[in-house]
């Protein structure tokens, strides 16, 4: 597996006839953005630990890929099932064919710090959606007793790690991470304030407790960490990734559709619940399954005084900013006019110039906001995946328009979403995925 990572694959294309609404069910699958730390936080012990619900996507590849390049071992056990063996690593820096895959590299730095006082990696690759600030993870790591050095690639050294009281100088989700899996071995005691609480975190944390470690405040914005002088072995069970679920919710929407999702969290889906309600769109739950009809009038719900909705991301428990693509896209087909105000990512929008090609009424004032007016007609197009969310959201957009899309660069898009055309495929959708040169 490794072997074919660094030598690169076939390219492939999605080729998607639209004006076919999804109808039937599927089930979720494991969060990626849980199973990413999770897989990078085995190497913390010598102990086996065993990982299930780990999606089956091009992120979790590298990412067990990565941990093989430092000598531990990673079987896969069943379906979505993995065990990782860490018992002789060393601290060799990351293959640049695998770092530059994927922007969760870089969070090996916290555990390889902790486990052997050193990591070594060159600059992470990832999304292009903007500038993504790295200073967070080196700053928390510093107060914790480490040493950083950056020329061309990062160094970092610790002969001791040790408590420390830590303000994050952002919310950033993997800046906490790293702080997090460094300070369970720390000596002594770690406050992480400012710290990222989303639902992939509190799956981290709770696998980390589970492995030994003492952390509480799990789910709030401030951690506290008793350092442990070791941790042992756990199995451990990735939650569902509400990310990809609430990708399913706006495509059965924007296609006047109707789905059953199942095996979802609904405490995870609330923040979703308050912004596609904006745009009209609701679904009902019974158990740990939502069901989202096509019986639905998409309209937008003014806000107080009659003025115009807008649906803005912000960290958790607020809405989340990889979703603010995909509500773009559903917006063309909703009665009305939104606001879409993405904060985060100051590229994340650029990707509205295909929707408009296509035949979508979006103004796009700046790099973060777009004013969409619906419901529009989409029309076919050739579009070229930036990344994993914009990616879905050109999928949903192939889907509702008229005619054949043609989408290169799915890698992009399946670094996120698992068996993506052939789960479609189930639920109606005409896609192909080929090979081209």
């Amino acid at each position: 597996m490794l072997e074919k990572i660094l030598q690169g694959g076939k390219m492939h294309e999605y080729l998607i006839e639209g004006g076919f609404p999804i109808k039937g069910s599927i089930r979720a699958c494991g969060n990626k953005n849980a199973a990413l730390p999770c897989i990078a936080a085995a190497l913390l012990t010598d102990e086996t630990v065993i990982l299930h619900n780990i999606p089956e996507i091009e992120d979790t590849s590298v990412m067990l890929n990565i941990l093989q390049s430092f000598g531990a071992k990673a079987t896969n056990i069943g379906k979505h099932s993995w065990k990782i063996e860490a018992q002789n690593i060393q601290p060799v820096c990351i293959p640049s064919a695998l770092s530059k895959k994927i922007r969760a590299s870089i969070l090996f730095a916290g555990p390889m710090l902790a486990r052997c006082g050193k990591a070594e990696m060159l600059p992470p690759g990832g999304d292009v959606i903007g500038k993504r600030r790295l200073d967070t993870h080196f700053f928390a790591l510093e107060q914790l007793g480490a040493r950083v050095k950056i020329n061309g690639h990062f160094s970092f050294t610790a002969n001791k790690l040790i408590g420390a009281d830590i303000f994050l100088d952002e919310c950033s989700v993997t800046a906490t991470e790293n702080a997090v899996m460094a300070a369970v071995l720390a000596e002594g005691e770690t406050v992480i304030t400012n710290a990222a609480s989303e639902p992939h975190i509190q799956d981290l944390c709770n696998m980390l407790n589970a492995m030994g470690a003492h952390i509480s405040g799990i789910g709030s914005n401030i951690l506290k960490i008793s350092g442990v002088k070791k941790l042992h072995s756990c199995e451990f069970t990735i939650g569902p990734d509400y990310m990809e679920i609430g990708s399913f919710i706006g495509l059965a929407a924007a296609t006047k559709g109707s789905i059953t999702i199942e095996g979802v969290e609904n405490l995870d889906l609330r923040p979703l619940k308050t912004g596609f309600a904006k745009l009209g769109i609701t679904w009902t739950q019974e158990g740990d399954s939502i069901c989202v009809s096509s019986i639905q009038e998409m309209k937008t719900n003014a806000d107080v005084g009659t003025k115009i909705p807008k649906i803005d991301d912000s960290p958790w428990p607020g809405f989340p900013p990889d979703l603010t693509s995909i509500m773009t896209v559903v917006a063309t087909q909703v009665e009305g006019t939104v606001l879409i105000f993405e904060k985060m990512f100051e590229s994340r929008m650029f990707f509205v110039d295909k929707l408009i090609n296509m035949g979508a009424q979006i103004t796009l004032c700046d790099p973060h906001r777009a004013v969409v007016s619906g419901p529009s007609v989409l029309h076919g197009d050739h579009l070229v995946s930036p990344d994993v969310r914009a990616g879905m959201a050109m999928v949903i957009a192939a889907m509702i328009a008229h005619g054949e899309s043609r989408i290169s660069n799915v890698y992009q898009i399946e670094r996120g979403y698992e068996n993506l055309v052939e789960r479609l495929r189930v639920l109606g959708a005409h896609i192909t995925k080929i090979s081209v040169e």
